[in-house]
């Protein structure tokens, strides 16, 4: 069944994507806005289809897993009504913020996710540029879902529904939403979780709700005076298949080889990205605080 409603969704989100992606490219060259390049949009098409790759071979673990601890549940629904629906869209998107968060929280996770973040271009083919690995952990996180009686299956399939929008966000097309903005992620929020700005970094985790950021502390607008940069803080990488996806691994190795002490090694693999223990570089909450510091000065 479940993969029935995904070809589904697949099959009704294939020709919208590729409708909206040509109009996105007609509208660039139209206004000289260079938003594509072939080379980037090859690069997303490759890691959309690695991480299709290691979620189909993943996928038998993952219901396994989820099943067995389905089996332990403290609450049965009527899976056919429309409240145990709309509760599982909440929860799912609840629990995507946390995953999110901690994608960008623990440089561990951070290095698989970091693929996501390494474009300079920011159009609707950088939404398909996936964090390769993900499904080989991703699963871990639903595990409080089927606890709570949502069913796997229907679990793969709100993850597909809301997935399909977090694509759609990744545009400059769209300036501001109006009211919008005050609950749903809008392009502008997400253009600004994909900034390297200082004032920008690691905010607005949320795939459709804002409001968790709103709640958490990981809220920011899009500032009209302050123009984004994409790409990665201070960094550019060879944009080459296999640096793309492993550059950050290779970075967390150089930093345990050459620091002492076991404690100083764990926390390169576990502290948020940019931690060192002599302060050579610094989290961007710590790049934030030194921002405003020198603002007040």
């Amino acid at each position: 069944m479940v993969d029935y409603v995904e070809k589904l969704i697949i099959f009704i989100c294939t020709p919208i994507y590729v409708f909206l992606i040509l109009g996105e490219i007609i509208l660039s060259n139209w206004h000289n806005r260079k938003l594509y390049s072939v080379g980037d949009t090859i690069q997303n098409l490759y890691l959309m289809i690695a991480n299709m790759g290691i979620d189909v071979l993943m996928r038998g673990i993952t219901l396994f897993v989820l099943l067995s601890f389905f089996d332990l549940r403290f609450i049965t629904w009527d899976t056919h009504s429309w409240y145990y629906w709309l509760l599982l869209f909440f929860a799912e998107d609840f629990i995507f913020y946390w995953i999110h968060r901690i994608d960008h929280m623990v440089r561990f996770f951070w290095a698989i996710h970091v693929t996501h973040h390494s474009s300079e271009r920011f159009n609707l083919t950088t939404g398909f540029r996936s964090s390769v690995f993900q499904p080989v952990y991703r699963f871990i996180w639903f595990i409080p879902l089927v606890f709570l009686g949502f069913e796997p299956f229907d679990i793969f399939i709100m993850y597909s529904i809301t997935q399909t929008y977090g694509i759609l966000v990744h545009t400059k097309a769209i300036k501001k939403m109006g009211i919008l903005e005050h609950f749903l992620v809008t392009p502008s929020h997400h253009r600004v979780h994909h900034a390297s700005n200082v004032e920008y970094l690691d905010k607005n985790m949320g795939m459709i709700l804002i409001v968790w950021d709103r709640l958490f502390g990981t809220f920011q607008a899009e500032i009209e005076e302050l123009p984004i940069q994409f790409g990665l803080y201070e960094k550019q990488i060879t944009q080459n298949p296999a640096n793309v996806v492993f550059h950050e691994w290779v970075a967390i190795y150089k930093d345990v080889r050459k620091t002492k002490g076991l404690k100083n090694k764990w926390l390169y693999i576990t502290k948020p990205p940019g931690w060192s223990h002599d302060g050579s570089t610094m989290t961007s909450k710590e790049l934030r605080n030194q921002l405003k510091q020198a603002q007040n000065d």
